[in-house]
């Protein structure tokens, strides 16, 4: 990352951080290589287990899931200041153990197809993209998804050494070559509670590799609830759960025993585990001359960017797009690496200030959250700082952050802190492109991102049907689609939706070099056990129908979810009815 100007600075880390829930003590180093010895006894046969018992564990995970739920969304909304009763518990519901059961029960259907056939069944078949390039369908993957998610299409693009004819042969390359027994450390995140048990699985179930995972600190309260649901794994020899800070990590990173490495964290994490800290680390890092050489796959963060096309759009919409950005900042209270950092704006589109107002009314509306996250309030200080024009929103109480929009940003600047340091709270920006219509706009905003924003993992376009369909801009929007440089780029959605659907693999665009590691390396959540991936493109309608459960403004997703839970576990066709009716309530 490029040095941000002087007039922005944060106070050094670490920053404490003291539990509002009970946690487990840190795991003593001994039991670290205890664990490690555990599950390395069972790294070769592992390897070379049926596709039935790897059915079998997948089928205890679900159901052990299912009965800790409850107290997983419990636990999570009381460490983030929600009521575990109100509506506002949901978003801990979906994002914990709703997106972990859907990613179990993909992952299941994966290696059934396995079974049956040799290889994972690709939903919606090959297509050929324009250039010569392929892409799977993935999504919808069946009818439910089809009913949920109407009009929403995922395609993973590939990269130009796959043929239609040779995609299938990329796939599942380890069930069909099982590769040496292997360790690996899964770091787990901060945030989002579902990020290290489905980091897990994919370790467990994709790359065929036994796992410790080492609870980030932040989520050390979840850690029996996730030993409960990861029990069956556990029993067997797979998974070892273990607690601690930076030591422990380091402690485990090092270990001769330990293979391989996954983290979701920070870039900072990353060079800090690679070239070790301090100045000597930067040297480290200038000449790429890591302390630590191992395999590594990471997901790092990202500014993301919400590009919205000029067009013309109803009341209507302006009123759902304005709640579907403010959602993208809202959803965690801030602390995602897909949240709208970026908010990107034609300068003289009419409808700009109709657009925003919106946004900043949504805001003023919106009760402010728990900072939960270590740093966050230097996080924000240091912005306000640095932005004097930045304008606030909300009376937040003790411990709590307004939410923060920083508007009318120049694409131009350089080393601009908005464009290159992720705030990681309740802060986002507006930048305005001048540009004469819509193509010229989506060539501008392409480039911006591509050039001026730190990250490549996800991206968001919002264009309306009508604009997308003018033959004077649809080859601009193909462009941009294609351009921009994100492991998923979603169209009317929000990005984050690559991760929560389960069946996108989710990862940085590839080609970051060690000593560049940027928004990360490698894929993670990947079923379908795709190779050579470019990008995930999910393309949704403009306007979504039923009305997304992730939005704030959801009034009955608190009553949806926990059919949507119970749904992932059985496929029960008879709980469609109760989903189906809260969905259209909401």
């Amino acid at each position: 990352m490029t040095t941000a100007p002087s007039r922005f600075s944060v106070a050094p880390g670490p920053y404490d951080y003291v539990p509002r829930l009970p946690v487990p003590p840190h795991t003593r180093l001994h039991e670290l290589d205890q664990a490690v010895a555990d599950v390395r006894a069972n790294a070769e046969a592992w390897t070379k287990a049926t596709p039935e018992r790897r059915l079998q564990l997948l089928d205890e995970v679900a159901h052990a899931t299912l009965a800790v739920a409850g107290r997983w969304t419990e636990l999570a909304s009381i460490h983030e200041g929600l009521d575990p009763a109100s509506q506002a518990s949901a978003e801990e519901a979906i994002v914990g153990p709703y997106l972990f059961l859907r990613g179990v029960r993909l992952q299941r259907r994966a290696i059934a197809d396995i079974a049956r056939g040799g290889k994972p069944r690709i939903p919606g078949g090959i297509k050929t993209l324009p250039d010569g390039r392929v892409a799977a369908r993935v999504m919808p993957s069946d009818v439910p998804d089809w009913l949920m998610y109407l009009g929403t299409t995922a395609d993973v693009w590939m990269d130009a050494s796959v043929t239609a004819e040779t995609l299938p042969d990329t796939m599942a390359v380890n069930y069909t070559t099982p590769p040496p027994g292997r360790v690996s450390l899964v770091l787990g995140a901060g945030n989002a509670s579902s990020i290290g048990p489905l980091d897990v699985v994919h370790k467990v179930f994709v790359e065929l590799q036994v796992v410790v995972l080492k609870m980030h600190p932040v989520m050390a309260h979840l850690t029996e609830v996730q030993s409960a649901a990861l029990a069956p794994l556990i029993r067997a020899g797979l998974v070892r759960v273990v607690s601690g800070d930076a030591i422990e990590g380091a402690h485990l990173a090092h270990h001769p025993g330990v293979d391989t490495l996954h983290v979701t964290g920070s870039d900072r994490t990353y060079d800090a585990i690679v070239y070790g800290g301090g100045p000597e680390g930067a040297e480290r890092k200038r000449l790429d001359q890591p302390v630590l050489d191992k395999p590594f796959t990471a997901e790092l963060g990202n500014l993301t960017p919400i590009i919205v096309v000029p067009g013309r759009w109803s009341a209507k919409a302006l009123d759902y797009h304005a709640e579907n950005i403010v959602t993208m900042l809202a959803n965690n209270a801030g602390f995602n690496c897909t949240a709208s950092r970026v908010i990107v704006l034609a300068r003289d589109w009419p409808q700009r200030a109709a657009l925003m107002d919106r946004v900043r009314a949504r805001f003023a509306a919106l009760p402010p959250r728990l900072a939960y996250y270590p740093g966050s309030a230097e996080r924000f200080a240091a912005f306000q700082t640095a932005y004097p024009q930045a304008e606030t929103f909300g009376r937040p109480g003790a411990g709590e952050l307004p939410w923060m929009l920083i508007p009318g940003l120049s694409p131009d600047a350089v080393g601009d802190p908005a464009y290159q340091v992720e705030a990681f709270c309740s802060v986002t920006a507006e930048t305005l492109i001048d540009a004469a219509d819509a193509a010229t706009f989506l060539d501008k905003a392409t480039a911006f991102a591509n050039e001026r924003l730190w990250g490549t993992l996800s991206a968001t376009v919002i264009i309306d049907p009508r604009t997308a369909s003018d033959p004077a801009v649809r080859p601009a929007l193909d462009r941009a689609i294609d351009n921009l440089r994100y492991g998923t780029v979603a169209l009317n959605h929000w990005s984050s939706i690559g991760y929560g659907l389960g069946i996108t693999p989710w990862g940085a665009h590839p080609g970051h070099p060690r000593n560049d590691i940027g928004s990360g390396t490698g894929f993670v959540h990947n079923p379908l056990m795709l190779e050579r991936v470019q990008k995930s493109v999910v393309r949704s309608p403009f306007r979504a129908w039923p009305h997304p459960m992730w939005f704030t403004d959801h009034t009955t997703a608190h009553r949806l979810v926990p059919h949507l839970i119970r749904f992932e576990v059985d496929r029960n066709p008879v709980r469609l009815l109760p989903i189906f009716w809260h969905a259209l309530r909401g």
